[in-house]
């Protein structure tokens, strides 16, 4: 049965009425009132008045007087000199009003003394210790009336003493860190209610990065960035189709060209304008994508910090790692993924080189299941035609690997077109396509590349008794085609008839419910603020220079005059030509390695020079009618 408690203006007369207490005479008096209690409750104990009424200063959260505040800071001081003589279930109501105290109403004295009592009592017996971080952890979210950037100095008051305490705890009890993980991730905030605002996910997912860059990060790292990737997964997921694009009649792609012509002439050579343009499609009313968006940019700033300490990497194997398990085969993820880009970014030689090598090894694992090694290749193909960092020689590389792996997949084959049975071998050829349709243009403009290019076998493995171009996305297959035919890639095309490869019942039935050959994972960022960090690292496909936009076909040379005044692939054209020495391109291909950083500089790209055309019904992973 409880107890009304008295005010602390009245508690605090009656525990003085018998006369002023030193420091020490409180700490006695405290014991012997610790001491007394011989029930949890004091209702029970109708003469203890006295531990009623500490209770009672303990009780009241914040505004108080400076009387009030002097003395509790000497009561708190009092207790964390006397907790030994705390017993966990005598004195569980006193716990519990000090484990409730809120750091942020509080003034910094009184947060000190908090603070040493806490740290006091996790030392003083293993019973408390889970108490004791459990109540760290609350202060990682500010009360609903916080607001930036007013507050900031409360906020660095609060949670400076607080990973303070956690380190110094860690200190004294080795296998703290451990048991703080759990009590961590249980914390996450319910963001599925909308009264959950913004900056309280936010900062709480800012406590983890900072508990994984801190000093108990060997312990806390992986279970802290697993942590927030699947927080951004789960908020990912909560974005509808219909939040990112009203009009389902229209994919990506037609949205990139009409925000190209909605653009003066000056914007066109400004791909901020158009991703501007294409933010708007997701509003900044929907809550969810207000807060992955906050959460996308918190975890971009922690990983250029990873990057300038030197982190990046060990950081970037556990990204990798929950990427694998969570990202990569989750149904149609929207813009978590992007945390993997923006990472590959900063270091494209180890970490961009790393991930587009797991997601081959995933594709041509046969043993995996088929749905991962379509999402695996999905991702490869729009990794790798949307990165701008990405070196000539990743992109070659595993493009040579790609065409090669379906090249024996047919020779091994006696079956005729089925779209089920064939599955993973049609999302293979149309990565190749698709890579293609973004990066054919920037290789047949580089004579040794063009050479390299003309040689792969991409006829043997397109046009064969499975038939891909008759199951692959159509809108795919006919701009792959056009530009084919512009750059004459192959011998035979002028066989082809494009009026063969429109939306049939074979490529209706290619991915199955799923429709993961619609699925193009790193489709421009649709996120305001997470696309200012994405877009100077990103290929729009208005930036893409298709084969068919010659008049003719450029001659080995007229490509300097024809690039003179423009960039290409982000790099001036004689800097392109000093890096690519035939020698070390060809052993590199037949050695078939991944260049490493530092070589091979150039990447694929180019700026715009004028509206160009692009196919009209691909609708890759933004596209609501790709469900």
């Amino acid at each position: 049965m409880g107890v009304e408690l008295r005010n602390n203006e009245a508690a605090l007369d009656e525990m003085a009425e018998d006369g002023d207490f030193t420091d020490s005479d409180l700490v006695y008096h405290i014991r012997d009132i610790l001491c007394s209690v011989t029930s949890g409750s004091p209702a029970a104990l109708p003469e203890n008045k006295d531990y009623e009424r500490l209770i009672s200063v303990v009780s009241h959260d914040g505004g108080h007087g400076a009387d009030e505040e002097a003395f509790l800071v000497t009561t708190l001081e009092a207790l964390s000199r006397a907790v030994s003589y705390i017993d966990h279930d005598l004195h569980n109501l006193l716990l519990a009003a000090i484990f409730g105290m809120n750091l942020w109403t509080q003034r910094p004295q009184v947060m000190d003394a908090v603070i040493h009592f806490i740290i006091s009592l996790a030392a003083s017996s293993g019973k408390f210790v889970d108490e004791c971080l459990a109540m760290l952890t609350k202060q990682f979210f500010p009360p609903k009336s916080f607001q930036l950037p007013r507050g900031l100095t409360k906020k660095d008051q609060v949670l400076s003493r607080v990973h303070s305490a956690l380190n110094d705890i860690a200190d004294m009890l080795p296998l703290s860190p451990a048991r703080l993980v759990p009590i961590v991730l249980a914390a996450t905030p319910q963001y599925r209610f909308h009264d959950i605002n913004t900056l309280s996910v936010v900062m709480y997912v800012e406590n983890m990065l900072k508990l994984e860059s801190g000093a108990l990060g060997e312990v806390v790292r992986i279970p802290m960035l697993t942590g927030v990737v699947e927080l951004l997964l789960d908020l990912d997921v909560e974005i509808g189709w219909d939040d990112i694009e009203d009009d389902s009649s229209k994919g990506i792609f037609e949205m990139e060209l009409e925000a190209v012509h909605e653009s003066t002439d000056d914007d066109l050579n400004d791909d901020s304008e158009i991703a501007r343009k294409l933010s708007t499609k997701v509003s900044g009313s929907n809550s969810f994508a207000e807060k992955l968006d906050s959460l996308l940019v918190l975890t971009f700033e922690h990983l250029e910090s990873c990057e300038v300490g030197g982190r990046l990497i060990e950081v970037f194997e556990t990204l990798l790692e929950s990427f694998k398990r969570t990202v990569l085969t989750a149904y149609k993820s929207k813009f978590a993924q992007f945390v993997i880009f923006y990472a590959c970014s900063l270091d494209p030689g180890n970490c961009g080189v790393t991930f587009a090598l797991m997601l081959e090894n995933t594709f041509f694992c046969s043993t995996n299941p088929p749905l991962l090694r379509m999402s695996a290749v999905s991702y490869l193909a729009s990794y790798l035609s949307r990165a701008k960092f990405l070196s000539a020689s990743v992109i070659a590389n595993t493009l040579e690997r790609l065409v090669d792996w379906c090249c024996k997949y047919v020779k091994t084959q006696n079956d005729k077109v089925n779209p089920e049975a064939h599955r993973v071998f049609y999302s293979g050829c149309q990565a190749i396509m698709y890579l293609l349709c973004f990066r054919m243009r920037s290789m047949m403009d580089v004579p040794l590349l063009k050479s390299w290019l003309l040689r792969l076998p991409l006829e043997s493995v397109l046009n064969n008794k499975l038939s891909p171009l008759q199951v692959c996305l159509p809108s795919i297959v006919n701009e792959f085609l056009r530009q084919s035919k512009a750059a004459g890639l192959f011998m035979t095309l002028d066989k082809f008839d494009f009026d063969d490869y429109l939306e049939s019942e074979l490529s209706k039935e290619f991915g199955g419910r799923e429709r993961l050959d619609m699925f193009f994972p790193f489709d421009p960022c649709l996120l305001k603020k997470s696309d200012r960090y994405i877009r100077p690292k990103f290929i729009f496909w208005s930036m893409v220079h298709p084969t068919y936009d010659d008049d003719e076909d450029s001659s080995d040379e007229d490509i300097g005059d024809a690039v003179a005044d423009e960039n290409v692939d982000g790099m001036d054209y004689a800097i392109l030509q000093q890096h690519y020495d035939l020698d070390e391109f060809d052993s590199a291909l037949n050695k078939m390695s991944i260049t490493p950083k530092n070589s091979l500089h150039s990447t694929f790209g180019g700026a715009i020079k004028q509206p160009m055309r692009m196919p009209s019904r691909i609708r890759p992973s933004t596209s609501p009618e790709s469900l």
